[in-house]
Parts: structure tokens; C-alpha cells; sequence
């Protein structure tokens, strides 16, 4: 970074360099406006980022989206990633039951080409993890749950395990299927998740459109997108870029110019984006900036932890698998992607982990190897040539009932100041989509502050963005 201070006239600071803050600057250049982006790691990319280790590229955690995320595919066009990171050609999730006396049970998730709800009859007919009063029940939940308003705060109020529960759905059931998907999208089990939030998970990803649900994910690391890409397109389009930069406070001045103060310089500017985590953006507002700004702390965090094994052979002949009658949830062949030119690298996402966030690994690697021997066959005569974990504590905001009247909007009541964050109120869950819609958001709230034309912003369907805070 230089020292310079912009001029006047169409300026912005964004604060942070995840996806929030990303989208934020991209979305404001290429209106027109003057961006500086400041990050306070040596990297963009938020907590979707790579690191090295020995011979490997290692993501921290491992990210999917869906076909239904619209501005995550946006963004992955414009930082020209689209290849990169493609999508299936439909929704294929096998399922493997270690918990089976038989042994272990396979069995697949998978849509027809047909239309909704149509498009998923034969996979639930067949599904093995279910009986078949279970998948009749379960079509019946389904239904109900297309009937609801996901932006009913009446939803938000109410915990979707019980909903479940008085809709007929089993233990069993909720293990199988909707936990399935819900635990790995929403980061809770069904009994802590806001009802409001898993219909929009569900609704949109399943109950949609046929091919809504379709996974895509990076063939490549994941700082070959949200870091390399993601900052030649910011330096393209004329975004100054500062890492290693961490904003200490922010100030209006009498003018209603901003400014930003970081070390050894103050940057003053139109308009300010704050794409930082929720505990602090609540460090960074200023007074007045939010009505009930104790409600960013009220918002509660779940943790993800992410296990990683390195075999001496090739143990799993698919891209990934999910996992019942395990501990283990997630699995994905991160082999080609890491860099890895012998044996086979394994990366296990473990999403609502609280109970084993903190544990040792010498604790999880006794724990899991014994795991993927169930669930792998070809595991049990293997050696493992390395064994390590990520650990994200406060990954996500925590999904629970009545979160959604604690995420503010993209406005402040300061006029300049915007917010942006998987964590505001997005209508989404704490997701890579989350984060773009809301940096595209603020954006789009910015420059309508700005006098800029907002006819080069994407549109997103569901957009809820840009209300007062």
C-alpha cells in the first residue's frame, strides 16, 4: 500500500477481504467508484483459504455450493474461475450406512430429469437408509414444507427438529435425510436450527427447481480462487488492495466524508463497506451507526472441524460420499486438488462440532482411522502417511430460532456506512452464497448513496438485501 490518501469524489473503503468484502469492491468498481480494499491477513479469501503443507495445498475446510447459488456462480464468473469449480451434471450423493448388522449399505441421492417434486420420487422410493413408511412420511414433510414462508418471522421463532417431529418424521428419518442436508448446509442439527432458515435450505436447494441441488465444488485450491483470481480481478477493475492492513477504527467527519484509520495512515472516503466478522464489525461501528448494536453479539457462532488424511494408496474410488451410523459426516477426494502425486488425500467435513472442536488429535486420530476403515474397505490395509486437522471455532453464525431477527441489513443508520457479511440478513444460512449476496448488496446500497448507476450489479432471485439496519 502507498501512503496517499484518495480524493474526493466517488470513493469507498471495504473493510475485509473475504467473499463479503471481495464482491463489495468488485460490485462498486465496476460502477465506477474508486476502491480501497484493506485486510488485515496477508491474504484474501476470508475462511475459504489454502495453506501449504509439506508437498500440499490444503483448503481449510472444504466448500461446495449448489446450483441454486446464483451469486456465488456470478462470482466465480468474474474472477474467471467458472472452470475451476464445476458444478455436477445433476445431484449424485452416495450414502453409506456403517451402522448396518449386515455390513456397510450403499445407497444414492440423486434427481431425475424431470420436473419438481418429480424429480427426486425415484431416489426416495428406493433409498435403502429409509423404510417405506419413513419415505412416505418423508414426501409428505416435503410437501408441507414447500407451503411455507421462509421469511415468516412466526418460522424463524420455531426450531425445525420439532416442526419435523409433528410432521411425522422419525428419528431415523431425520438422521438419514434431512440432518443429511441440513447439518452441512445450515452448520446445526434439525432441533437447533431456525425453521425459517432450513425451509429456505430446503425449499430452494430441493423444492425449487430440478436441478437446484446439483453440488459444484473447486477442482483446484481454494486460494487459487478467493486469493489469485479473486485479486487479479480487483486489480483489473482498479481496486487498491491492502493486506497485512487492520483497521482500528472508524470515524464521520463533519463533511459526512469517512474515516478509515489503520496504521500509519488514515484513508478518507464516500462511503464505507464493513465486511468483517460480526464481533468486529460491533468493535468498528460507531456510536449511533446501529440501533441495537449488542444484537451482533447476541449472534451466536458454530464451529466446523475438518479432518485430513493422507493414505499410501487410493482407498476411495468416488469424488465424495456422506456417511451414516458414523461419526464421520462428509468425505472428499482432495488428492488431484492438493497437489498430491501418490497414495490418496481424504479431507473429512465435520460441521456442527462442538463436542470435538477442541479435542486433541491424537484423541481424533483414534477416533476417525478406525471410521474410515468401516466405511472404506480398502482403508484397513493402508498406511497412513499423514494425519491432520483445521479447525474453524467460529465458522458460521449460528443458525438457531429467532436468529433472524438479530442480522441487520445492509444499511446503518449512518449515512455512508454499509454492512456486509454471511452473517447479515441475507435470507441464506452463514454460506460462500451468503457472504456474495451480501457484498453485492451493500454495494448496490452504496452507490444509490453515491449517485452511481446501479444497472451493472447482478440480480439475484430472493434478493432481501438493502433495508435499514
Amino acid at each position: 500500500m502507498t501512503g496517499a490518501t484518495q480524493e474526493r469524489g466517488g470513493t469507498a473503503v471495504v473493510v475485509g477481504g473475504g467473499l463479503a468484502g471481495i464482491s463489495a469492491a468488485l460490485s462498486l468498481a465496476d460502477a465506477g467508484v474508486r476502491v480501497t480494499l484493506l485486510e488485515g491477513r496477508p491474504r484474501l479469501g476470508g475462511l475459504a483459504f489454502s495453506f501449504r503443507r509439506g508437498e500440499l495445498t490444503v483448503d481449510n475446510g472444504q466448500h461446495v455450493y449448489l446450483r441454486c447459488c446464483t451469486a456465488y456462480r456470478w462470482f466465480l464468473e468474474r474472477i474467471g474461475a467458472s472452470a475451476l469449480a464445476p458444478l455436477q451434471s445433476r445431484l449424485d450423493v452416495p450414502v453409506v450406512d456403517a451402522a448396518k448388522p449386515e455390513g456397510r449399505r450403499l445407497g444414492r441421492l440423486r434427481r431425475d430429469p424431470l420436473p419438481v417434486p418429480l424429480h427426486l420420487g425415484r431416489s426416495l422410493a428406493t433409498y435403502p437408509h429409509l423404510s417405506l413408511a419413513d419415505r412416505a412420511r418423508v414426501g409428505r414433510a416435503a410437501l408441507a414444507l414447500k407451503g411455507l414462508d421462509p421469511a415468516d418471522p412466526a418460522l424463524d421463532a420455531q426450531d425445525f427438529g420439532s416442526w419435523l417431529a409433528a410432521h411425522g418424521q422419525s428419528a431415523r428419518a431425520v438422521e438419514a435425510l434431512w440432518d443429511l442436508v441440513g447439518v452441512a448446509t445450515l452448520n446445526a442439527v434439525a432441533g437447533d436450527a431456525s425453521l425459517g432458515l432450513a425451509a429456505m435450505v430446503f425449499k430452494t436447494g430441493l423444492l425449487s427447481d430440478p436441478g437446484a441441488a446439483d453440488i459444484g465444488w473447486a477442482r483446484v485450491p481454494l486460494g487459487d480462487l478467493h486469493d489469485r483470481l479473486a485479486r487479479r480481478a480487483l486489480e483489473t477493475a482498479g481496486v487498491r488492495i491492502g493486506v497485512r492492513t487492520r483497521v482500528t477504527s472508524l470515524s464521520q467527519n463533519d463533511n459526512g466524508r469517512w474515516s478509515v484509520q489503520v496504521p500509519g495512515e488514515r484513508i478518507t472516503a464516500d462511503a464505507v463497506v464493513l465486511a468483517v466478522p460480526q464481533r468486529e464489525a460491533h468493535t468498528l461501528l460507531p456510536p449511533g451507526a446501529l440501533e441495537q448494536p449488542e444484537r451482533l453479539l447476541a449472534l451466536g457462532t458454530a464451529p466446523i472441524l475438518n479432518v485430513h488424511v493422507v493414505y499410501d494408496r487410493k482407498v476411495l474410488g468416488v469424488p465424495f460420499f456422506a456417511a451414516l451410523g458414523t461419526p464421520v459426516q462428509w468425505v472428499f477426494d482432495r488428492t488431484e486438488a492438493a497437489g498430491l502425486t501418490s497414495g490418496q488425500y481424504l479431507a473429512l467435513s465435520q460441521s456442527a462440532a462442538h463436542e470435538e472442536i477442541d479435542t486433541p488429535v491424537a484423541e481424533l486420530r483414534a477416533r476417525y482411522l478406525p471410521e474410515l476403515e468401516r466405511l472404506l474397505p480398502r482403508a484397513r490395509g493402508a498406511r497412513v502417511r499423514d494425519f491432520f486437522v483445521t479447525r474453524e471455532r467460529t465458522a458460521t453464525f449460528a443458525p438457531a430460532p429467532g436468529v433472524g431477527r438479530l442480522r441487520p441489513g445492509a444499511r446503518t443508520k449512518a449515512p455512508g456506512l454499509y454492512l456486509a457479511g454471511a452473517w447479515t440478513a441475507t435470507g441464506w444460512p452463514a454460506t460462500m452464497e451468503s457472504a456474495v449476496r451480501s457484498g453485492v448488496g451493500a454495494a448496490g446500497a452504496a452507490l444509490g448513496a453515491l449517485g452511481h448507476s446501479r444497472a451493472r450489479l447482478p440480480a439475484f432471485p430472493g434478493d432481501v438485501l438493502g433495508e435499514a439496519a
